[in-house]
Formats: C-alpha cells, structure tokens, sequence
C-alpha cells in the first residue's frame, strides 16, 4: 500500500505544472460548466455571419413584435420586425471582442505599472498613490465619463472600459510582484547587478501570469456589463449595429406588449459573465499552488 502511495505521489509530481493544472481543472464540475458555456460564446460570436437566419439589421415592418417560435424567428421579432436570434448572435460578438480590447488595455498597461510598483519602493510611492486615486472613484463613473469625453463608439467604449479597469489590474500585480520580490531567485539576481527591466520581464512577470490570467477572467464581464450599459446610455456602439445593451433600451419602451425582447438579451449577458465567473474561479484554484 505505502509503495503504491509513494509511486502515485512520483508520478503527480513528475507531471509538468501545465498538465497538473489542466487536471486540477478538468475535476472542477463547476469550471467544466463554465468552459462549456465560454465555448458556446465564442462559437455564437465567431458563427454569427453563418448561424444568423437573417442579416441583423435587416429590417420587415409587417412581421413586429412576433413571439418565439414564429416560423423562420426562432426567437421572435422586435419593434422594428429585426430577427432577435440574428441580433443576440453579433451582440455576443461585440460584446465578447469588446471585453477583449478592454482586457488588452488593462493588462498592457496595468501590469508593468504593477510590476515596477511591486519591485521599485520610489515607483511604489508615485504608481500606488495614482491608483489610490483612481480606485476613489466608481468604476462606471470613469467608464461613463471617458466614452462622453471620446464619443460613441466599439473602440472609444472598449478603451474606456479597459482605462477604468487599470487600478484594478495594478493593484493585483502590485501585490504579487511584491511577494515574488522577496523570494531568493530574485534577490540573487540583485546581486548579480542583473539590470531592472531584465528582473521584471524575465523574472517577475513569468512567475505572475497565473495571476494576471485569472484576473483577466474577472475583468471580461465587467466589461461586458459595462459595454451593456454604455450602450444603454448612447455612449456605447451606436445603432444599427447590434449590441446586448442597445437592445435592452429598444425593449424597455415595448416591456408589456414584447417582454421577451428584454429578456432575451438580459438571459445573454447573464449567461456570458456567468461562463467567465465560474471557469475564472476554476482556473484560479487550478494555478493556485496552495489550491492543489
């Protein structure tokens, strides 16, 4: 029994960190579910030309309001006769590439501000005091007012929401730079005069990305929602271009007489950050050392 144990425990061990993560991961039924409901989203967001019935924008003023289950709309018609099904699929594919251009902005420009603030005491106090900052104010209040600032657009709404989530991405990076910069290897590399980008990019920025990984997961539905409500608000992508919150604000003037219009674009959203949050949560205890 002891020799069955201990070559059991060899063989985990002997297992690369990649191949132990995606087990660790693959027996969370919870991240399973998630991943499962990411995949469904990025094949509506990439099959969206293709698995549309109808163009998004095409319009047929004899056939609104029609309920779902209607003969070629599957899931009914808005105000304007539009098919909701055609329009849900390309409002998931710009709400999916909205949230990456945001995470692309956060993490570019978060992570080496955090870098430099975990390991650089004179960074620290100029870099932390910005942020604290920053973090003063409500996250949708910098969102709004920086798609007001920039005008309604994909682009202007994905970097505001990607400037907006940048404390966020510094404060995380901050912190485990700060613990990875107390570690030997690191030290040793001080004292071998090893210059300071070399330090960050080679050393601590490998040992981080688990951590920038996982927090990327948290920060694409926040922008999701946020790009929701930005375009609720007209600060976001601009009719007639399909997005989630565009058709929410469509829906609230015809809640009573369509009230699936509204709900099919709300379920959406509630389904995408869901997917993120479980398979974020999954994929943390995964690269998680002290998890396993």
């Amino acid at each position: 029994m002891y020799q069955t144990t201990a070559a059991a425990a060899a063989a985990e061990t002997s297992r690369s960190p990649f191949i132990r993560g995606l087990q660790q991961l693959a027996r969370n039924k919870l991240g399973v579910i998630g991943g499962l409901l990411l995949l469904l989203t990025v094949i509506a967001a990439v099959g969206a030309p293709w698995i549309a019935p109808h163009h998004f924008a095409a319009v047929n003023f004899q056939i609104p309001f029609q309920t779902p289950g209607t003969a070629g709309y599957p899931l009914g018609t808005d105000d304007l006769g539009r098919d909701v099904l055609s329009r849900l699929l390309y409002g998931v594919r710009t709400s999916l590439w909205i949230g990456l251009l945001s995470v692309a902005v956060a993490v570019g420009v978060g992570t080496p501000l955090g870098l430099l603030a975990g390991y650089s005491r004179v960074a620290d106090a100029v870099v932390s005091r910005l942020t604290d900052v920053a973090l003063a104010f409500p996250f949708l209040i910098i969102a709004v007012g920086l798609a007001a600032i920039r005008g309604p657009s994909l682009e202007n709404a994905a970097i505001a929401l990607g400037i907006a989530n940048i404390p966020i991405i510094v404060r995380v990076v901050r912190g485990e730079a700060l613990r990875i910069s107390g570690l030997e290897f690191v030290q040793a590399a001080r004292a071998m005069n090893i210059s300071q980008a070399r330090i960050l990019f080679q050393h601590l920025l490998p040992n981080a990305s688990s951590v920038i990984i996982v927090q990327a997961t948290v920060i694409i539905p926040v922008a999701i929602i946020g790009e929701a409500m930005l375009s609720f608000l007209g600060l976001g992508i601009q009719p007639p271009e399909p997005s989630l919150g565009i058709m929410l604000a469509d829906a609230q003037e015809y809640i009573y007489r369509s009230p699936w219009a509204a709900v099919w674009p709300g379920l959406t959203i509630i389904v995408m950050c869901l997917g993120f949050n479980m398979f974020g949560d999954a994929l943390r205890d995964a690269l998680d050392p002290n998890a396993r």
